[in-house]
């Protein structure tokens, strides 16, 4: 019987992978992130040379990476005013960024721009990684690699190397969404907190967090079926199988020293874990936190914010201003920045789409959803929206599962799609900070 055991028992191996090919694997995914976004910055720097620009001042001083970097040297106060129903305040833009930013030139001899360079290349490895942790959990080192890959040869993955906050986001959520897959619940919370710190579109963490977090809580008590996808549940332990006595009176409710006692056929409820809910509270913390710093600081707590983004020409109208602008395109034309961003708008709506259809774990359906509500319902600056969407990895899922299989089936192919991909990637975030002079 021992030697039986021993034989039937499968080896550590297969129950786990080793802790090295994991980490090879991550390392991996991250250099073939970083060769891609070191191609793109080459071929930018050699646009911007021929064209009497300075690469890293471009990178690092271009739209709203000035905002930022005002922000951290000066504090809140700037404004510019256009006219009564157009005035541009800093207060729109969220404070964690330029806060790690004043952190960097406060202990290095870097200037701002520098300083701003480094926390978003050190925040889109972070977020490479977080990406390659979610993917892998859920599809395997493959799809995982393609999904990096894929991530960092986007149309717009040019803002992964400027001085943006799209790197920080995404790190955040990443990492807050492995943290829920995995049962995590208040780092979880933390994350998606500071995710609600760096971008207005940060809610769309906090939101996965809350959603997942209450639907878990649901399934513990027994009031919804389904399977859980985390750990973070303490069950109650499964009664004994009944005796004859017990089948007997099996279908009748005891009542003993005034409580309710149910009979053991009755399916048991879950002890929901105090981690859950701590991190259900922790998350929209941050993004609530600054809403209403603004609110206050502007007189209206609950709407100061919301006139600030107003007064930027910026509100969530349920997609009528996007649908108005995306009309103007296809009638009258317009800048070729425009016609792209309405494309890739378009193809992330297809996308999600095929997301719905792959029946993905919830919380990334509602982060990516979120992200994606934000992005087709709000007017204004519809040549960034491709950029709001760049967190929003989860989009590539399907198109790295394919990409993965043709990597199996067919390398070459595979091999000939990547590199159409860089050639679009690298030639189009050059001319759009170097050319296009158009806000990202």
């Amino acid at each position: 019987m021992t030697h039986a055991t021993a034989t039937l028992a499968p080896p550590p191996a297969a129950v786990r992978p080793p802790a090295v090919r994991r980490h090879r694997g991550v390392l991996g995914a991250l250099g073939l992130f970083l060769l891609a976004r070191l191609a793109g910055a080459g071929v930018l720097a050699g646009v911007a040379r021929a064209t009497g620009r300075r690469p890293l001042r471009l990178l690092g001083h271009s739209w709203d990476s000035r905002w930022y970097l005002g922000i951290a040297e000066h504090g809140y106060g700037r404004t510019l005013s256009f006219g009564p129903d157009v005035v541009h305040s800093d207060l729109a833009f969220f404070p964690l960024y330029p806060a790690l930013v004043r952190a960097v030139t406060a202990v290095t001899p870097l200037g701002g721009g520098s300083a701003g360079l480094l926390v978003s290349w050190t925040a889109a490895g972070t977020a490479a990684c977080g990406i390659y942790a979610v993917t892998r959990h859920l599809r395997g080192h493959a799809v995982a690699a393609a999904t990096v890959v894929l991530w960092g040869l986007l149309p717009h993955s040019v803002v992964l190397s400027m001085a943006y906050t799209e790197p920080v986001l995404t790190a955040f959520a990443a990492w807050a969404l492995y943290a829920v897959l995995t049962g995590r619940w208040v780092w979880a919370g933390a994350l998606a907190a500071a995710a609600g710190l760096s971008r207005p579109n940060g809610f769309a963490v906090a939101a996965a967090v809350v959603v997942a977090g209450v639907c878990e809580a649901v399934r513990a008590r027994g009031w919804g079926g389904g399977k859980s996808y985390s750990s973070g549940m303490t069950r109650a332990r499964v009664p004994a199988a009944p005796t004859p006595l017990q089948r007997a009176g099996s279908d009748h409710t005891l009542l003993a020293r005034g409580r309710e006692v149910r009979s053991p056929g009755t399916r048991p409820r879950a002890r929901v874990s105090h981690r859950l809910w701590t991190g259900i509270t922790l998350a929209p913390l941050g993004w609530i936190a600054y809403v209403l710093w603004v609110g206050v600081r502007k007189g209206d707590p609950l709407g100061g914010y919301f006139t600030v983004q107003r007064l930027w020409g910026s509100r969530f109208d349920f997609g009528a201003g996007s649908s108005r602008f995306a009309r103007h395109l296809l009638l009258e034309g317009d800048r070729f920045v425009f016609a792209f961003a309405l494309v890739t708008v378009g193809a992330a709506a297809v996308l999600y789409a095929l997301l719905l259809a792959d029946r993905v774990p919830l919380p990334l359906l509602v982060y990516t959803g979120v992200l994606l509500l934000i992005a087709l319902g709000g007017s204004g600056f519809f040549e960034s929206k491709p950029r709001f969407l760049l967190p929003a990895f989860p989009l590539l899922l399907p198109l790295a599962a394919a990409l993965a299989r043709a990597a199996r089936a067919r390398p070459w192919h595979a091999a000939v799609m990547v590199a159409a991909l860089a050639g679009l990637s690298f030639a189009y975030g050059a001319y759009l900070v170097v050319l296009a002079d158009t806000p990202l």
